[in-house]
């Protein structure tokens, strides 16, 4: 009796389940189409063509003479955006100005800085009095001269100092000083340069990732701010990019030149509000980020952090004997 009462049961509940394991296979189904056809729209189809001249006639790059940095600068000039650069040394904000108005035919004007210092931003303002910016490329950054546990950085005062100043004040007072201008016309696009390592803690790089993950959110808050005064702020959040700040000399697929990362991750303008730029680097967010528990991220981060440390040290040491060694057959 109790097993045809069982039999019934399961009978009775059988078009239930079925439906219910339709159901649920239909919903994963369209949630992977969506995500195919979002990025097959990101990363194939981009949104290439957003940014150019009607933003504004001026585009302003800080941190605009090397790197990423440098290759914004090239590819606004090459969209025809009048540019502003801004740097410290002006010997190399006048050769890349010089080289942009050779190659691209743009208007160019330089403003010579140290963004580490927080009494500059007066002289900004009035460099930048009267322009019509259509986008604000916030790139400059410092980071650690090698991994190193915190409380053995040299001069530890003045690196904290001169860390912030240069990747989270720099960020503030820009966007402070070109943001109003943009909502008054309703159009412009800030670009934050941030980096993957502030999507979790990397341990002997934790000021520097500490600083970087600011950048993420503030750009993200802010973006929610504005956009309904259409202004998109974006966060880039790039891996490593073959640029002389990683040291990395030779590109691969997931370590582009910065000319290659640069004009993928503008075609991502509009589309994704926090983007890591670049699909291979996507790719790898999202295995550091869903897949990968955090803890062993953090684990891992330390570990090769660790082994570049003792390599570099090593390095140093050998390199300090030697010089030692010539100094005495000097004398």
């Amino acid at each position: 009796m109790k097993w045809m009462d069982a039999e019934e049961m399961l009978r009775r509940a059988e078009t239930p389940l079925f439906w219910v394991g339709a159901f649920t296979v239909a919903s994963l189904a369209l949630w992977l189409l969506y995500r195919l056809l979002s990025g097959f729209r990101i990363w194939v189809l981009g949104n290439g063509q957003l940014l150019s001249p009607k933003l504004g006639k001026w585009a302003v790059v800080t941190g605009a003479t090397d790197g990423i940095g440098k290759s914004y600068a090239e590819e606004l000039a090459r969209r025809g955006f009048a540019m502003m650069l801004i740097s410290r040394s002006q010997d190399k904000l006048d050769d890349v100005a010089r080289s942009l108005e050779e190659q691209f035919k743009v208007e160019t004007r330089t403003i010579a800085v140290d963004f580490g210092k927080t009494d500059i931003y007066s002289k900004i303002e009035v460099g930048l009095a009267g322009l019509e910016i259509g986008v604000l490329v916030n790139n400059v950054g410092v980071s650690y001269s090698y991994p190193e546990y915190y409380l053995n950085i040299p001069d530890l005062d003045n690196f904290i100092t001169n860390l912030i100043n240069v990747n989270m004040t720099s960020v503030c007072q820009m966007t402070r000083l070109v943001l109003p201008r943009m909502a008054e016309r309703s159009k412009g696009i800030i670009l934050n340069i941030s980096s993957a390592s502030g999507m979790y803690p990397v341990p002997l790089l934790t000021v520097y990732s500490a600083t970087k993950a600011f950048v993420d959110f503030f750009s993200r808050g802010l973006q929610e701010e504005y956009r309904r005064q259409g202004i998109i702020i974006q966060s880039v959040l790039p891996f490593f990019v073959a640029t002389k700040m990683t040291r990395i000399r030779k590109p691969t697929l997931d370590k582009p030149t910065p000319e290659r990362y640069v004009a993928a991750e503008l075609a991502t303008v509009g589309l994704q509000s926090q983007t890591n730029g670049y699909f291979p680097h996507a790719v790898m967010g999202w295995v550091t980020t869903k897949l990968v528990p955090s803890s062993i991220v953090i684990f891992l981060g330390a570990r090769m952090n660790r082994l570049q440390r003792t390599g570099y040290l090593h390095r140093r040491k050998l390199r300090e004997q030697r010089n030692g060694t010539n100094l005495k057959k000097s004398e």
